[in-house]
């Protein structure tokens, strides 16, 4: 479990296919790997991963092929910034919202504009997904949490301060660049409890 508050944001080292999915090899940046664990979760750009091996200056995770189909991590070349969370541990504070690092689906950036010293962004959403997300909601944005300001059908706008933007991945972003979304669970599990009280 993670809170979308981003630690660090470090960089695709490599990739190497492996028996039909991928390794991918990740710089940490400024992330803390003092106390680093083989088998620990790190969310990378919102997606859950598990550390097979670490060193000082970064760690590997393998992604399958479930993974590759639902995220942009596959996509990424070697010197994409991501964005870093080790796991929320008991005890910490929780600032953002609660994200399980498992990413729904893939949204698209389609403007950004200054909003006095923030910046609006709206990003494209899925139909499937987009139904989950309202307004003054919660949802993680390559592993961001963000409010959103305004939904609709097609996708939704959040605000940016300066600090989220320099201190994430987000000040690499374009329109038309690809995001991992995950909206809030709350919302999933309510549908389904609301479709279980129906039968």
């Amino acid at each position: 479990m993670f809170t979308g508050l981003i630690q660090a944001v470090g960089s695709v080292a490599a990739t190497e296919r492996r028996h039909g999915d991928l390794r991918m090899r990740l710089q940490a940046g400024g992330l803390d790997t003092s106390d680093i664990q083989q088998g620990e979760s790190i969310a990378v750009s919102g997606v859950c991963l598990t550390v097979v091996e670490f060193d000082a200056q970064g760690f590997s995770a393998d992604l399958s092929n479930e993974t590759l189909s639902l995220t942009t991590l596959g996509a990424l070349p070697p010197g994409a910034p991501v964005n870093l969370e080790r796991a929320l541990r008991f005890g910490d504070r929780l600032g953002g919202h609660l994200v399980a690092g498992h990413v729904d689906g893939i949204g698209q950036v389609e403007w950004r504009k200054p909003d006095a010293r923030s910046e609006r962004w709206r990003f494209r959403a899925p139909p499937a997904l987009a139904r989950y997300i309202a307004d003054k909601g919660s949802i993680a944005v390559d592993g961001v949490s963000l409010t959103v300001n305004a939904a609709d059908e097609s996708g939704f706008e959040v605000n940016l301060v300066p600090h989220t933007i320099q201190h994430t991945a987000f000040h690499a972003l374009a329109d038309g660049d690809a995001v991992n979304l995950e909206v809030d669970m709350v919302a999933r599990y309510l549908e389904r409890l609301s479709l279980g009280n129906r039968s």
